[in-house]
């Protein structure tokens, strides 16, 4: 009940929160800088002179308390950071953008278990995963680009922020995740539109450092393989990079279809088809959307030994999602369902991003499982144009934890409640953004009494309180 508690005085001091977590259709919008400007400088240091500076400041507390005598953590993280992008000059301009983070207090976050000798999961997140003898501050580079822009066509090269379904920020941590390569657009207004870009590097959440796409591979928890030991993928993965492609189609004022696919060499090609339709129902809209995906493992699955491969599929994974929603200016409801097939685990590095399917639900993920049916319902309420609140409950089917080959994670079925409450500030503190995210776990399926299976998986709590400030 601790955490209880603390939300009620923290919901007291705080109350009214902004926003939903953003979805992946949309345009990264971490320093809010997306702007249409292509009216070109007359010369070079005109173009350096009439730039533009972003600030992005971040206050981080989190705390999960599991059941039991299993231990509970807490964590405080500051950072800020600046980001600057020259005007454009015949067409091109360039950008670079870094970030720190300073642990303002936090429990012993090295401290593993002393009944399951399991490591910390959420609260060591806000600082860097790789370098757990100093958890103390985190400096990075984040983006560093050129980019060409004319008429909404847009080619960027180098460091940058992507939000795709297989690449995207997952930024529930202090900083998000970005990318290093080559990204094509095409005007998104359009009727028909296409992205493209094959992608070499990654900055993952949680990490300081830039890595090649090879070695961000078991920089987070590696799980087991299908012998039931635990994975030896990191640092064995051999791979070119990622080469991701969408196809966007607006069909009328009724019908939008995606098609995405992400080629990792040698190791899997993932295929998404997503639809969505909304129509008009009394004083507000129906939508309704499909998602159908296909992996299938190319290669050797990362390396010619099975042994150390990242994918030890035998036959390719179905997955199926559906949803039926109905909104309006001020509610937004949705019935959401989800299901991966038995074929194997559905992979996606979580050095990578979070899940895109509409059963997602902030802070659990169903990347690295098989024979999955998820159900969720979501609400949100938008009290006015600066409050919303966000209710999210979901009942996760996941294979016997004991069950290796469907199972990479250990992760026991289990039901979720999610209240995300957010709020933007105005008047003299126009720019500052709050969020309150509470999330409650419990055990839906067979442990078989170990807490390895429990602790910061089910039968837990976890509270999240967030400050942004934008300039």
């Amino acid at each position: 009940m601790k955490i209880i508690f603390v939300l009620i005085n923290v919901f007291i001091f705080c109350f009214n929160v902004y926003g939903q977590h953003q979805d992946l259709k949309e345009k990264p919008k971490i320093w809010q800088t997306e702007e249409k400007n292509v009216t070109d400088t007359l010369t070079l240091l005109n173009a350096f002179r009439k730039g533009k500076v972003n600030g992005h400041f971040r206050y981080y507390f989190s705390t999960t308390d599991n059941t039991g005598d299993l231990s509970d953590y807490y964590a405080n993280a500051v950072g800020g950071g600046l980001r600057f992008e020259t005007a454009t000059f015949k067409g091109f301009s360039t950008g670079i953008s870094g970030f720190y983070v300073f642990n303002a207090g936090s429990a012993d976050l090295l401290q593993k278990d002393s009944l399951t000798g399991q490591p910390n999961r959420y609260e060591i997140g806000l600082f860097d995963l790789t370098n757990t003898e100093s958890l103390e501050e985190v400096n990075r580079v984040e983006e560093f680009f050129l980019k060409y822009q004319k008429n909404d066509f847009k080619i960027v090269f180098g460091r940058q922020l992507l939000n795709t379904p297989f690449i995207n920020l997952q930024d529930g941590r202090m900083r998000p995740t970005a990318a290093e390569g080559l990204w094509i657009e095409s005007p998104q207004q359009k009727k028909h539109s296409f992205q493209a870009g094959w992608i070499y590097g990654i900055a993952p959440r949680s990490i300081g450092k830039w890595y090649s796409m090879e070695e961000t591979m078991g920089l987070y928890p590696v799980g087991v393989d299908t012998s039931g030991v635990r994975s030896k993928y990191f640092s064995n993965v051999k791979t070119q990079g990622a080469l991701l492609f969408n196809y966007h189609a607006q069909l009328g004022n009724w019908l939008d279809i995606q098609v995405w696919n992400v080629y990792f060499d040698n190791v899997f090609n993932t295929t998404l088809v997503q639809w969505e339709s909304e129509t008009k129902l009394g004083k507000g809209k129906l939508y309704l959307g499909s998602q159908n995906a296909v992996q299938v493992k190319v290669g050797d699955g990362g390396n010619a030994d099975p042994s150390l491969a990242y994918n030890q599929n035998k036959e390719p994974v179905f997955i199926f999602g559906a949803r039926v929603g109905w909104k309006n200016k001020k509610w937004d409801n949705s019935f959401n369902f989800n299901r991966i097939g038995s074929g194997g685990k559905y992979l996606m590095p979580r050095e990578w991003g979070r899940d895109y399917f509409y059963t997602f639900m902030p802070r659990e993920r169903n990347e690295g499982m098989g024979d999955v049916t998820a159900l969720t319902l979501k609400s949100l309420y938008k009290i006015n144009s600066r409050t919303s609140v966000h209710v999210m409950a979901g009942q996760f089917f996941m294979p016997d934890v004991k069950n290796v080959y469907l199972n990479k994670y250990g992760m026991p079925s289990y039901t979720q409640f999610d209240l995300d409450i957010r709020y933007k500030f105005g008047g003299w503190l126009e720019g500052l953004e709050g969020q309150i995210l509470y999330v409650r776990k419990w055990r839906a399926g067979e442990t078989y009494d170990n807490p390895r299976f429990i602790i910061h998986k089910v039968d837990m709590q976890l509270l999240n309180v967030v400050m942004n400030f934008r300039f």
